[in-house]
């Protein structure tokens, strides 16, 4: 089976799991209020592990690929030209977003996140400092506004020792 498929493979499998507690486990705690909205904080979970599973799913079975081609196109990943990769990119990304999970709490949504964002462009090859910090600090405020203020979720937006 080649790499993308084991990729794929190992998608499906998260998202069931994320599916799964989307489902079953976030909506038992919801408050008997809270139960009678249209929209839930698990909606857009469930919405995403669907679309996931649906995706992976298509990558899996090799639906999106023509039958006629055999032999590999310059897109599909070969694991003999693994070295050729920016692997050492990604590996730092998803070390950032390790870093992010665990900081989020600590410093706040705003300062996590855009330092998260800072430091994902520079990782991916972005230098222009004056154009990522304003973008980034404006797709936080946007994104918090939204959770906060149209959701209704709390999240906080300052490092605990501000207070809310």
């Amino acid at each position: 089976m080649a790499l993308d498929r084991w990729i794929a493979l190992l998608f499906v499998a998260f998202c069931c799991v994320y599916g799964y507690a989307a489902f079953f486990t976030m909506d038992g705690l919801l408050p008997p209020f809270m139960q009678r909205n249209p929209v839930w904080p698990s909606t857009f979970p469930k919405m995403l592990a669907v679309a996931g599973c649906l995706i992976g799913l298509i990558v899996l079975l090799g639906l999106e690929k023509p039958t006629e081609e055999k032999t590999p196109g310059a897109t599909d990943i070969n694991i003999a030209r693994l070295g050729e990769y920016k692997v050492g990119q990604a590996v730092l990304l998803l070390s950032l977003m390790v870093a992010y999970a665990l900081f989020l709490r600590p410093a706040g949504f705003l300062l996590a996140t855009t330092s998260f964002l800072v430091a994902g462009s520079f990782v991916l090859g972005e230098r222009k400092f004056h154009v990522m910090i304003p973008v980034a600090l404006l797709a936080t405020v946007g994104v918090w506004y939204l959770v906060q203020e149209v959701l209704g979720i709390f999240l906080r937006p300052f490092p605990f020792f501000l207070g809310n």
